[in-house]
């Protein structure tokens, strides 16, 4: 079992995680460190659990009629589903990147600043450094810069799966969280997207649910594969992928199944 002092350079520690939805019991027993300043791929196929643990990391899963959480996870220390832990305070801390563009039906500008309005700030000298800073880290700003008060619905997707990125960043989270952020995308755009977590991750951790292997394989430095809601392995992108120590491993890896 991990405990929080465990490994104290982590940023995300789960510890004991079981996650119900009604009967099923989707997630069990999820012990696993996700390390700081790296990109974590959540692998594994189809309802095995890796969005539920994405959601139950930023809890979301708050959100999941009839769910029941138990355990700990531990996000800098914190135990995000203490008694006194306010949800906020948590989302905050997580940018999350869905399967779709979720842009606001406002203009880019505004999608941007939404989440610092929420949060205080409401100087328009300090908004328009955080919406130019947020757009470059998102590679928008030169193709957004003349239209910053033009509907965030006349970009393009890939331009809106930027935008999102850039809206989550504009808050200053501490983890940055894709659910099949990609796949609604054309190669094009997925590349730029995961050239961007690339980038990013030296700020950030980025932690990412792909049902795409080739995708995990070009940028994974960390990988938790899950089956039917156990952790069956988790360690370096290098140890998983070239050296796996469960068959069930092996098996997903040469595509027995998927």
């Amino acid at each position: 079992m991990l405990n929080k002092s465990e490994e104290h350079n982590s940023s995300i520690q789960i510890i004991d995680l079981n996650v119900s939805i009604g009967t099923n019991h989707i997630l069990k027993d999820i012990n696993v460190v996700i390390p700081d300043n790296k990109v974590t791929c959540i692998i594994g196929p189809s309802g095995c659990g890796k969005s539920t643990l994405l959601k139950s990391i930023n809890r979301l899963i708050d959100d999941v009629d009839k769910a029941v959480v138990t355990g700990e996870i531990y996000l800098e220390g914190e135990n995000i589903y203490g008694k006194n832990t306010e949800l906020t305070h948590i989302r905050k801390k997580m940018g999350l990147l869905s399967q779709r563009p979720t842009p606001l039906p406002m203009s880019i500008y505004d999608n941007v600043a939404f989440g610092c309005r929420i949060h205080g700030i409401r100087s328009r000298k300090k908004l328009n450094v955080i919406v130019e800073e947020n757009l470059r880290n998102a590679d928008l700003w030169d193709e957004v810069k003349d239209r910053l008060h033009s509907p965030a619905s006349s970009l393009s997707v890939g331009q809106q799966q930027r935008l999102c990125l850039a809206r989550g960043l504009a808050v200053e989270p501490r983890f940055i969280l894709g659910d099949e952020s990609t796949s609604a995308l054309d190669p094009i755009s997925s590349r730029n997207i995961e050239n961007l977590f690339m980038r990013l991750k030296d700020k950030y951790g980025i932690v990412l649910v792909t049902h795409t292997l080739r995708q995990a394989l070009r940028i994974a430095d960390h990988v938790i594969f899950i089956y039917l809601g156990e952790v069956i392995e988790a360690g370096t992108a290098e140890e998983v992928f070239k050296n796996p120590q469960h068959e069930l491993t092996k098996q997903y890896l040469t595509g027995a199944f998927s």
